[in-house]
C-alpha cells in the first residue's frame, strides 16, 4: 500500500493520535525555527564582533592553527591510550592538557604584546610546549611518514602564531623587531650588483665616466707638478684623452650643461683637497646672539665695486682688524650666518660675491668676510662659476656673472673652443 494511503488509513482509524502527532510536529518545527534563528543571530553577532574587524590573514591563521592543533590532539589521544594506558573518562579528560596549555600561553602572550609590546616568557612557553606535544604525538606513530607529519603539524601552528604576533607587534609599535645587518640587498650592494639609490643605469654610467675623467685629470696634474718624466706625462695625458673621449661619446658631455657642471664640480673638489685642512667652519653649537636695541657699529668704508681685489691684502687691513677685535663669538657667528644666506642667494643668481660685498651687506669685518669667502668659493657650484669665468679670461677679483656660450664649453681633447688642438 502506498505511504499516503497508510497515513490516510491511520488518521481514519486513530484521529486523536494523528491530531496529537500533528500538534507535536508543529511545535517541534516552530521550536526548531526559533533555535535556528537564535543561532543565526548569535553567529552573526559573533562574526561582526570578532571576525569582520580582523584581516583575512588573521582569520586564515586561526583556522590553520586550529586544524594543526586538532591533528596534534588526535596524536595525543592515541598516545594517552597506547602508551599511558588511559581509558574512558580519564582519557577524555587528560589527553589534550598540553594543547590547552599551548592555547593558554598563546592568549597570555598576545595580551602581553598589547600591554608591554613583548610576548615575554609566555611566547617562549608556546614554542616549548609545541615542541613537546609534537615529539610525544610522533612517538606513537606507526610509520616514518606519520611521525614526520605529527612533528610538522604543531610546528606549523606555532609558526603561524609567531607570524601573527610579528604583524601585530609591527601594527602596535610601528617598527619591526630587529633590522638585520646582513641581508640580500646589502650583499648585492656590497659586491656592486645593486644600487643604493634609485638612479637609472644611464645616470650611474655617466657619473662613473665623469669621475674617471676627473681622476685622470687630477693624476696628470699631480704628475706635472711633481716634475714627472716625459714618458709618464704622455701616458697620463693619453689616459685623460681616452677617458674624455668616452665621456663625450657615452654621456653627451659636449652638449649637456648639467654634465659639464658636474664634471667641473668634481674637478674643483679633487684639485682643492689640500684646502680642507685650512677650513674654519663656524661652530654649530655657538650661542645665539642676544637681541639688542643698540644700533650696530658702522661698517668700515669699502672701495667702489669693480675696483676692489680680494687678493689685495693691504686694502683697509687695519680697519678690518680693529673691527674684528670688537666682535664676541656670538656676534661673529650671527654675522657669518647672515653672510652665508646672502652668499647662497647670489650663487643661485649665478653671481660670486666679493668679500667687500659680504662685508657691506652684513656689516662684518672685512678680514672675516675674506676668510669666509676663501672657504665658500671652494664649494662645487661657486668653483664652477669661477672656473667658467677664468676660461673666458675673467680673473676672480669681484662679482661677475656666469658666462653663457652657445657652443660647447669643452671639446673632445679637453681644450677650449678657441684653442688649437695641436
Amino acid at each position: 500500500m502506498p505511504l499516503i494511503d497508510e497515513i490516510a488509513a491511520y488518521v481514519t482509524e486513530k484521529p486523536v493520535g494523528a491530531a496529537i502527532i500533528c500538534v507535536a510536529a508543529l511545535i517541534i518545527l516552530v521550536a526548531g525555527y526559533l533555535i535556528v534563528r537564535a543561532a543565526a543571530r548569535v553567529a552573526t553577532r559573533l562574526f561582526h564582533r570578532y571576525v569582520a574587524p580582523r584581516p583575512v590573514e588573521d582569520i586564515l591563521t586561526i583556522v590553520a592553527a586550529s586544524i594543526a592543533t586538532g591533528v596534534s590532539a588526535q596524536g595525543m589521544w592515541r598516545f594517552s591510550s597506547d602508551v599511558l594506558g588511559f581509558d574512558g573518562p580519564l582519557r577524555l579528560l587528560l589527553f589534550a592538557f598540553i594543547e590547552v596549555a599551548v592555547i593558554t600561553s598563546a592568549v597570555r602572550a598576545r595580551r602581553n604584546m598589547r600591554e608591554n609590546f613583548s610576548a615575554g616568557i609566555d611566547g617562549i612557553a608556546v614554542w616549548a610546549l609545541t615542541c613537546l606535544t609534537a615529539v610525544l604525538s610522533s612517538m606513537d606513530a606507526r610509520s616514518p611518514a606519520e611521525a614526520v607529519f605529527r612533528l610538522a603539524a604543531p610546528l606549523v601552528a606555532a609558526w603561524l602564531w609567531e607570524r601573527g604576533m610579528a604583524i601585530e607587534r609591527h601594527r602596535i609599535t610601528g617598527r619591526g623587531r630587529i633590522h638585520w645587518r646582513v641581508t640580500p640587498e646589502r650583499l648585492l650592494v656590497r659586491v656592486g650588483l645593486a644600487e643604493v639609490s634609485d638612479r637609472t643605469a644611464s645616470e650611474v654610467d655617466a657619473h662613473r665616466r665623469l669621475t674617471r675623467v676627473a681622476l685622470a685629470a687630477k693624476k696628470a696634474r699631480a704628475l706635472r707638478e711633481a716634475g714627472a718624466s716625459e714618458r709618464k706625462m704622455r701616458a697620463a695625458l693619453a689616459k685623460l684623452d681616452r677617458e674624455m673621449d668616452r665621456a663625450v661619446e657615452h654621456t653627451g658631455l659636449a652638449a649637456d650643461p648639467a654634465r659639464q657642471e658636474a664634471l667641473l664640480a668634481q674637478i674643483g673638489a679633487l684639485y682643492n683637497t689640500s684646502a680642507l685642512i685650512d677650513l674654519r667652519p663656524p661652530v654649530p653649537w655657538a650661542p645665539e646672539p642676544e637681541t639688542s636695541t643698540a644700533s650696530p657699529a658702522p661698517s668700515p668704508a669699502l672701495p667702489a665695486a669693480g675696483v676692489f681685489d680680494d687678493d689685495d691684502e693691504e686694502v683697509e687691513a687695519v680697519a678690518a682688524e680693529d673691527a674684528a677685535q670688537l666682535l664676541d663669538p656670538a656676534q661673529r657667528a650671527a654675522l657669518i650666518r647672515a653672510a652665508r644666506e646672502y652668499w647662497d642667494k647670489q650663487i643661485e643668481r649665478r653671481f660670486v660675491p666679493r668679500a667687500a660685498d659680504l662685508a657691506h651687506e652684513t656689516g662684518m669685518p672685512l678680514s672675516t668676510a675674506r676668510e669666509c669667502r676663501a672657504q665658500w668659493k671652494l664649494e662645487p657650484r661657486a668653483h664652477a662659476l669661477i672656473e667658467a669665468a677664468r676660461a673666458h679670461g675673467i680673473v676672480d677679483t669681484g662679482t661677475f656673472p656666469a658666462i653663457e656660450v652657445p657652443e660647447p664649453a669643452m671639446a673632445v681633447n679637453g681644450s677650449g673652443p678657441g684653442t688649437a688642438s695641436g
